[in-house]
């Protein structure tokens, strides 16, 4: 062989050998330090809850009031952003889009994840296919409120009065297919009375509307209407469970008042992005339930009317598949629409 062909070995004495591996060994660290921020244990920034309808609306309040102590144990700000439009369809989408990295995150409620897919057309996402469920939240009891100008005082003078005067009286809603619309079409199918739907973006501005008179009625959730209506700033002439409520027991079931069988409540719940990975939601659906048995959140929501939900992965998804299920029945029953 040629002597420029010839490859020279250098010799390396055992003991330098040696130390180069222990030099390696040194840097592992080093390059582990410098691993890109995807591989850093979550969280290591903020967290977005999105929410469905505007501030104040019971789904903006369980957001914060959970969101909070979930921060402090995270370490990491929980901010909560409210994106409004179809009943949640519009913050559904949003998250659906996001990264699946856990930093953004939906709470989402009966109307995104269980009556919009067979209400909405064409509806942009899969509620179970795009989404990961995480952890039930809340739920809240509904109320049928009236304008204090409607000549009514109980259930049954409101059946007496739509049936005298079909499609003239008008119900609001936070939102296409809300738990507050819902009520309204189950309220016309077993009545046997047709009133008109009109959709608000948020379930304050409805409930204000029913307080100025400008919309006969509403069945809203009980926080944004338990304090006007012990103000007397409108009626409360029953309320959507199937039994009476504990806190509140003058007050009758609609069923019981004429319609059997009724029974519309409002649920609330965290979701990821469909791929997000199982450690993190894991890990959030531990932190919810640690914020949900605090004391001083399960006061502050159940005064006010709010039932804490909690429970594990597997518990929330089967409870969302058993809603959509329900609804489905209820809109085709109904003929409802997106208004």
């Amino acid at each position: 062989m040629h002597a420029s062909l010839k490859t020279k070995v250098p010799f390396r004495p055992a003991a330098t050998v040696r130390t180069a591996a222990a030099s390696v060994a040194l840097c592992a660290p080093l390059v582990l330090a410098c691993a890109p921020a995807a591989a850093q244990a979550w969280p290591a920034k903020p967290i977005r809850f999105i929410v469905t309808l505007a501030p104040g609306s019971a789904v903006d309040i369980v957001a914060r009031l959970t969101g909070e102590p979930i921060s402090k144990a995270l370490g990491q700000p929980v901010v909560v952003e409210s994106r409004v439009g179809g009943g949640g369809v519009v913050a559904a989408e949003f998250v659906m889009r996001a990264p699946a990295d856990g930093y953004t995150m939906l709470v989402g409620s009966i109307a995104s994840h269980g009556v919009n897919p067979s209400l909405v057309p064409k509806i942009p996402y899969d509620a179970l296919k795009d989404f990961a469920p995480v952890v039930s939240l809340a739920s809240s009891p509904n109320v049928l409120i009236a304008s204090n100008s409607l000549p009514v005082k109980s259930v049954k003078d409101l059946i007496a009065l739509a049936k005298q005067r079909p499609g003239e009286l008008t119900y609001a809603s936070g939102g296409n297919g809300t738990s507050h619309h819902m009520g309204g079409e189950l309220f016309g199918l077993l009545s046997g009375t047709k009133m008109s739907h009109v959709p608000f973006k948020g379930s304050p501005q409805a409930v204000g509307a029913v307080v100025s008179g400008e919309v006969a009625l509403m069945f809203p959730n009980i926080p944004n209407a338990m304090g006007l209506a012990k103000a007397g700033k409108l009626r409360i002439l029953g309320v959507t469970t199937p039994k009476r409520l504990s806190f509140w027991p003058e007050l009758p079931t609609i069923a019981e008042s004429g319609l059997p069988g009724y029974e519309v409540i409002a649920w609330f719940g965290l979701f990821a992005p469909a791929g997000t990975p199982s450690a993190v939601i894991d890990r959030m659906n531990a932190e919810a339930n640690k914020a949900l048995a605090i004391p001083a959140v399960r006061e502050n929501l159940m005064t006010q009317g709010f039932e804490l939900m909690g429970g594990t992965v597997a518990e929330f998804a089967a409870f969302v598949r058993s809603e959509i299920e329900k609804w489905a029945k209820v809109v085709k029953a109904t003929g409802a629409r997106a208004d």
